[in-house]
């Protein structure tokens, strides 16, 4: 007989906190790893604060420990934010330069992309507004007019 609860998420990342570092340095050029720690804790707590649902509990288990915390401790917004809004408001609680802040999101949201695969990014672009595809590193394909 099968049940139809699902079964409980395990957190199984498949890289460790400090790969996951190293590869926001090395995608970033960032000369120390300082420098990738706080990009990592800006863009998670911000996607953190974008993300809902399942999307949200399935790349949780599928990040580091350290990055999933980050994450998970943040309270969904109401109004969620376009993917250049979210860049300017990563750059308003940094204090520092858009460019700059938008360099930071695609750096680490590409190794969140590379943690989630493939069929879990695409259900989180779903359901984040538009503007976010090419922060994780995919083209935003819109609809024929």
């Amino acid at each position: 007989m099968m049940s139809d609860r699902r079964a409980p998420l395990q957190h199984t990342p498949v890289m460790t906190y400090e790969q996951m570092l190293e590869k926001v340095r090395y995608e970033g050029a960032y000369p120390t790893r300082e420098q990738a720690v706080e990009a990592v804790r800006l863009v998670l707590a911000g996607l953190g604060r974008q993300l809902t649902g399942d999307e949200r509990v399935e790349l949780a288990a599928r990040l580091p420990l350290e990055a999933a915390r980050i994450l998970t401790a943040q309270i969904p917004d109401t109004q969620p934010l376009t993917g250049w809004a979210f860049v300017k408001d990563l750059a308003a609680r940094a204090g520092a330069p858009v460019g700059t802040t938008r360099w930071d999101t695609g750096s680490v949201l590409r190794a969140v992309a590379a943690l989630s695969g493939p069929d879990l990014l695409t259900r989180i672009l779903h359901q984040l507004p538009s503007g976010y595809a090419l922060l994780f590193g995919r083209a935003e394909l819109t609809p024929a007019a």
